[in-house]
């Protein structure tokens, strides 16, 4: 299965660097049981909603949201 480079706010993932799709914002995390939403939603328009994986491995093996 290829790795995704794109997982939507909500979705499990590992440890890494994140960008937000629609902004740019950068974001790095822990292991996150529900990404969170870019915290520009409220100021600027988002119509992908979800982060761009820079580093790590992305989806957690338990992600609500596969393929």
């Amino acid at each position: 299965m290829a790795q995704k480079d794109f997982v939507p706010y909500g979705s499990d993932v590992s440890a890494g660097s994140y960008e937000c799709v629609d902004c740019g914002r950068g974001y790095s995390n822990q292991s996150k049981t529900s990404m969170p939403p870019c915290p520009n939603l409220d100021r600027l328009p988002h119509t992908l909603m979800g982060w761009r994986i820079l580093t790590g491995q992305g989806d957690a093996v338990g992600d609500p949201y596969p393929e």
